[in-house]
């Protein structure tokens, strides 16, 4: 195409100059976006459970805004340190994102006791954890009322429902023996959370004995490896007895691994004192438990 041809044909020439100038726009588009976008500039982002709210303000690299979603006090934790993050450690983001959190609080708040007289274990683990508090220990005594609730003590104090207590006070728990020789068998917990852990412990009419939490950096997020006496779905133990817990951290891919690996030493299933009584172990029933163990 010459001059000439231009002159003749002048639509032709705004036409290439408008595709011309379109190119140009959408290429500075793309550019444009990309930089906004921050596309390729991405960030690991550290674990921040265990560090106060004052650490992260002051120390803040990726300029991340920090939302909390939730509090909920520990006795065990000063306030104002972050105990659940989301996204979650390691999640690949950009700057300037939002993180929510939960953090602890400086003071415990006031909850009420629930009834728990006449319950079962289980469900008096649950009622309790709903309300705010924990249990502590099981002491089982001489009752023809098996697995069932006779009282409930904080600090060696008899409590009453209705009583209003600190959030998250330990609350230990009295419980009928029944009028049998009864035993109950350690639950599969392994891979799980430590509050999970503790609660199928408890539930399972046992108790939660020493808990060994060697090289954990974060113990939100650390699972259950190891049980002593160990789970074999089989043998049963008296009422009451200490399960001794070991935690790990651990990722999603970690978890899964720890549970597939499981494998029950044939050396720890023998027989109890209890096998004489297969009509009067804990039963599904007794304890109100249905959560897929084998009772």
């Amino acid at each position: 195409m010459n001059k000439d041809f231009f002159q003749k044909h002048p639509l032709v020439k705004h036409l290439l100059y408008m595709l011309v100038v379109s190119i140009i726009i959408v290429v500075l588009a793309f550019l444009l976006i990309k930089s906004i976008a921050r596309q390729g500039k991405e960030y690991e982002l550290p674990d921040i459970c265990g560090t106060s709210l004052a650490e992260l303000k002051a120390d803040n690299p990726l300029h991340l805004t920090y939302v909390v979603i939730d509090s909920v006090y520990d006795s065990e934790k000063e306030g104002g340190i972050v105990i659940q993050q989301d996204p979650k450690a390691g999640t690949m983001i950009k700057t300037h994102r939002k993180v929510y959190i939960t953090v602890t609080t400086f003071a415990p708040s006031d909850v009420v006791l629930p009834e728990l007289s006449n319950m079962t274990v289980r469900s008096a683990v649950s009622a309790l954890e709903a309300a705010g508090l924990r249990c502590g220990q099981l002491r089982f005594v001489d009752s023809p009322y098996r697995n069932v609730i006779l009282e409930a003590t904080c600090k060696g104090k008899m409590v009453y429902a209705g009583e209003k207590m600190d959030q998250g006070a330990m609350v230990d728990l009295t419980v009928g023996m029944g009028d049998k020789p009864v035993g109950t068998r350690v639950p599969f917990v392994i891979g799980q959370s430590s509050a999970k852990a503790r609660r199928g412990i408890l539930s399972a009419s046992l108790n939660v004995g020493l808990e060994h939490w060697d090289g954990v950096t974060n113990r939100n997020s650390a699972v259950c490896y190891k049980l002593y006496p160990d789970y074999t779905g089989v043998t049963r133990y008296p009422l009451g007895t200490a399960v001794e817990v070991w935690y790990c951290d651990a990722t999603e891919a970690d978890i899964e691994r720890i549970i597939s690996n499981f494998k029950v030493d044939s050396t720890q299933i023998f027989a109890t004192q209890f096998d004489e009584y297969d009509d009067y172990y804990i039963t599904e029933e007794d304890a109100d438990f249905d959560d897929g163990w084998d009772w």
